[in-house]
């Protein structure tokens, strides 16, 4: 298997979780920027908010909303999610940059929130069979998470932007 199956791939929107093209590009264009195409397809693994892939201007980007039908809570807050991803992005490189938040629920019929797309492994319960790594590639790969967290958790949480959205005394 290569290196390329391994990573989520974009389909097309699942029925009944799509998103009025219409109204994001006339977001799109007053908080971003203008586009001549846009396209819109879904990331269907993943877990809590639904996450698409949108092509803008020959670039990509992730938007982030909370699933169709949920009430608002900390479980579906992408607007905190995205705040948090941007307060890290400055001290922690790995994180990728929110482009913009919307807080008009009237847009694509919720909040959410739009990121840089990164590409990488997403390593999830296990390994498919078909990759066959090595002992010493598994240690590499097992070294390579722990050392992520490890620099995620040396982020300093006092830093401003950080500091406001979280609970630290528990």
């Amino acid at each position: 298997m290569s290196y390329s199956a391994l990573l989520d791939q974009a389909a097309p929107v699942r029925d009944g979780e799509s998103i009025p093209l219409d109204a994001l590009r006339a977001w799109w264009e007053g908080a971003i920027g203008h586009v001549h195409a846009m396209d819109v397809e879904q990331f269907p693994r993943g877990f809590s908010n639904l996450t698409y892939l949108v092509r803008a201007g020959g670039d990509e980007y992730v938007l982030r909303r909370p699933p169709f039908g949920v009430k608002p809570g900390v479980a579906h807050d992408v607007l905190r999610e995205g705040r948090l991803l941007a307060a890290l992005r400055p001290a922690y490189a790995r994180v990728p940059a929110v482009v913009a938040l919307c807080d008009d629920a009237g847009v694509i019929g919720a909040p959410f929130f739009v990121m840089e797309r990164m590409r990488g492994l997403i390593v999830r319960g296990t390994l498919p069979e078909s990759l066959s790594f090595g002992a010493s590639q598994l240690r590499a790969l097992s070294a390579a998470a722990v050392e992520t967290l490890a620099g995620l958790h040396a982020v300093n949480w006092r830093v401003p932007g950080l500091e406001s959205l979280g609970r630290p005394d528990g």
